[in-house]
């Protein structure tokens, strides 16, 4: 068995062996007792100038491969999402991109499985297996003007993006605006905002409500810091356009919170937990409801979180559960706080499971996390039984620890 020396955060080290690998079956069939999306990451190329700042250049072939495997485990994918770092290095030109290539390798997945009737994508839809973002990060927000005029620079914004998404054939999700949160003036801005475009869109789409641990210019969203008064315009919105909401994505790290509001849902409206901390107890459910998923963290933990949703469908519950909470120690790490930075977390453990030849990510987000933080991030995983490779991850684990001066 490998081991190697790890860095402790007082400043020891210690040895550390890694374990023999875990088996993660994939499904023979789509998964149905819950709708799953994993939000994921996107791979730049190697010699790109992959640093803060400099336009996007992604290694497609990486790229869209990570979504083909994400798919082979009966896992939808939520695209051009925060953690593919919308906001934080990838520019409007390289979103576009993402979201038309997504849909077409979607499409040829799609076509495949309903050709052979087999498999964890048979019968299913573009819709089905894609979500996009559609936003309104192609503004300048230096140059974003208040008032009335604001709010109708927004709506154009979402409705450029809407239509990019729509196009390619995936699933619209209505992600929070940094441009919306500085120029509305209260809640009813943002019903007018989101109300004219729900009544515009020809299919039912995902609201997504993004707290401040995740991007903190979006602080007062809804009209309120108060999360309470916040949930009941959440609410207004979606009860009034529950024919064009498929589902709302809650990412404030408050369980308590998601439970009160998926009782309180429209019938047929879902709730989609975006809880990276509290996911297991969320998608277990209370017996009466329970949330389905779109979560960053399922990105990493793909075919563990497979695996539990087969369990789901086969009638197992608790050992469904068992394998989630297994996996909950790696969620809240790679989600410590800075939260915002989880992505790199997520980067790490692809360049580990050798799904990208190198640890870089656009925009310099590779030195997002200390080297004491990824070490435990291996630990983890290896813990979670999610280093496909043992063998591979540990050489790697131990050049990157080499380079960075750990043990020299």
């Amino acid at each position: 068995m490998t081991s190697l020396i790890l860095p402790d955060a007082d400043g020891g080290t210690r040895r550390y062996t890694v374990r023999p690998a875990t088996s993660w079956a994939r499904p023979s069939a789509p998964l149905t007792s819950r709708r799953a999306y994993a939000a994921a990451h996107v791979i730049p190329e190697a010699t790109a100038d992959n640093t803060p700042g400099a336009p996007a250049r992604l290694n497609w072939d990486a790229t869209l491969a990570y979504r083909h495997e994400l798919w082979s485990y009966g896992l939808g994918v939520a695209d051009a999402m925060d953690t593919a770092q919308r906001g934080m290095g990838l520019d409007w030109a390289a979103t576009q991109q993402l979201i038309k290539r997504s849909g077409a390798e979607a499409a040829s997945v799609v076509a495949a499985g309903n050709a052979s009737g087999q498999g964890a994508t048979a019968g299913k839809s573009v819709r089905d297996l894609v979500a996009c973002g559609a936003g309104t990060d192609q503004l300048d927000m230096s140059s974003l003007p208040s008032g009335p005029a604001g709010l109708n620079a927004v709506l154009e914004a979402y409705r450029e993006q809407i239509a990019v998404v729509s196009e390619a054939g995936p699933k619209v999700i209505l992600m929070a605006s940094r441009a919306l949160a500085r120029v509305a003036s209260g809640p009813e801005d943002y019903l007018h905002v989101y109300s004219t475009l729900l009544r515009e869109v020809d299919q039912p789409v995902i609201l997504h409500w993004l707290g401040t641990m995740f991007d903190p210019a979006l602080a007062g969203y809804w009209g309120s810091d108060d999360v309470a008064q916040a949930t009941e315009t959440f609410l207004t919105l979606i009860r009034e356009h529950a024919d064009k909401v498929d589902g709302v994505k809650v990412s404030l790290l408050d369980a308590a919170h998601e439970v009160a509001l998926r009782a309180q849902l429209p019938a047929g409206v879902r709730l989609y937990t975006g809880d990276d901390f509290n996911y297991p107890e969320l998608i277990d459910g209370d017996g009466t409801h329970h949330s389905d998923a779109l979560l960053g963290i399922f990105a990493a933990i793909y075919p563990a979180a497979s695996v539990a949703l087969q369990k789901y469908d086969a009638g197992d519950a608790a050992e469904a559960r068992a394998i989630l909470d297994s996996t909950r120690e790696l969620g809240k790490h790679i989600f410590s706080a800075p939260t915002f930075y989880y992505k790199t977390g997520i980067a790490f453990l692809s360049w580990l499971n050798g799904k990208q030849a190198g640890f870089q990510m656009v925009g310099g987000l590779h030195s997002g996390r200390s080297v004491v933080h990824l070490a435990r991030t291996f630990e983890l995983a290896d813990q979670s039984g999610l280093l496909r490779d043992p063998a591979l991850a540990s050489l790697r684990m131990s050049d990157f620890l080499r380079i960075n001066g750990v043990g020299a």
